[in-house]
């Protein structure tokens, strides 16, 4: 736990303190932030409060006293309910407005993880309780220079490792034939050979399938991939070290010479729409204005309407990228919520719109990261589609 920066980054917020509350680990967050050992045994609520000025504070049942010893502030023990409610009433007696882990309306619902009951016990004692959610973001999904050298490195395998998945997928068709899923298995086996580690096996999707968003090819029901096929692969990895960070990308491709004008159209769309919101990111951290995560789905998802494919964008236009290939930054979303959350400094992202229709689908995915003064794309941008 980074003490001096919580503190820095709520008083920069005016913010009076952050409460963190646990019971049986239903807050992930907290332990991360804190730095607890994950596998604590938490049979009962603890806090930990920590003031934008002065000596955090622990409170803690007397039967796992020492549940927060690792963690520096003076300790407060309770054992009944009703000591528990005066201590929590002593504790926050200074302060106003305090941050948890909450979202109004549960919009960030990945943040928002504070029960409806806690909120009411703290809202009764007369305090705001506002959102933690770009605190979270500050200190969950902002990167290191190490760990920015971790999505670079990955991006240099995966770029690479995608460019010759579409050559085998080439040969592999002209020589015996092949299926998605056995083109996933050559993914995972590139993998391996890299170092590389991923949450779940890349998509390999065909025609319809790639209609499908979140497709996932199974050895049973695979799709042949044939000549005349539109191919879509979403690939994301990292490397097999601890603290790496994902790199995430979408590309196209079609089984032969000759595209329908229908593909080629859509696949415009699509990467226009992507332009525009690399464009929106980068403009903005040039001229140092605050920006957030809808204002990049705005612009992009604009763009989408305006060629009359707005209703087959059905997904948000991104998501933050670290430890996690979702991660607890600012997404790029005006559509499954309205993400307010300021795009940090140090923070990665995918920019990844897409058209889904019957027939095909087509997405185009580039990371972004944004540095205090000028943002960039990580990795190679697809252009055109690939002909395979």
């Amino acid at each position: 736990m980074n003490l001096a920066a919580i503190q820095s980054a709520l008083r920069e917020r005016n913010i009076d303190a952050w409460l963190f509350y646990d019971h049986h680990h239903r807050d992930p967050i907290a332990y991360r932030v804190l730095g607890l050992p994950a596998g604590l045994m938490v049979t009962r609520r603890w806090f930990y409060l920590i003031p934008a000025k002065g000596e955090p504070l622990k409170l803690v049942h007397k039967i796992e006293a020492g549940h927060l010893d690792n963690l520096p502030g003076a300790k407060y023990l309770y054992s009944g309910w009703q000591e528990l409610f005066d201590q929590i009433k002593k504790v926050l007696a200074p302060y106003r407005d305090i941050a948890m882990q909450y979202s109004p309306n549960n919009l960030v619902f990945t943040v928002s993880l504070v029960d409806g009951g806690t909120l009411e016990l703290i809202r009764g004692l007369g305090k705001n309780v506002v959102s933690s959610g770009d605190l979270v973001a500050q200190f969950e999904a902002t990167l290191t220079d190490e760990q920015i050298k971790t999505h670079f490195a990955a991006r240099d395998a995966i770029d690479a490792i995608t460019e010759e998945a579409f050559q085998e997928i080439g040969r592999r068709v002209r020589h015996g034939g092949t299926t998605e899923h056995k083109i996933q298995q050559w993914f995972m086996e590139a993998f391996q050979r890299e170092n590389l580690v991923t949450d779940d096996p890349p998509i390999v999707a065909v025609n319809a399938n790639s209609g499908n968003p979140h497709y996932e090819p199974r050895a049973e029901s695979s799709a042949p991939i044939r000549e005349g096929d539109f191919v879509l692969l979403d690939v994301w990895a990292k490397q097999n070290t601890p603290g790496a960070v994902y790199y995430d990308i979408t590309w196209t491709g079609f089984v032969g010479q000759n595209p329908s004008d229908r593909m080629r159209d859509v696949f415009k769309v699509v990467t226009g729409a992507r332009d525009a919101g690399v464009k929106t990111v980068l403009g903005a951290i040039a001229e140092g204005r605050r920006i957030a995560g809808w204002e990049v789905d705005r612009a992009t998802r604009d763009h989408i309407k305006k060629a009359g494919f707005g209703d087959y964008f059905i997904h948000r236009t991104g998501h933050s990228i670290g430890t996690d290939v979702h991660a607890n930054g600012a997404n790029m979303d005006d559509l499954e919520i309205h993400d307010e959350r300021q795009i940090l400094p140090n923070s990665c992202f995918s920019i990844e719109p897409g058209v889904y229709l019957p027939e095909f689908g087509v997405r185009s995915e580039v990371n972004v990261l944004v540095r205090p003064k000028a943002a960039e794309v990580t990795g190679k941008i697809q252009r055109e589609l690939v002909l395979i």
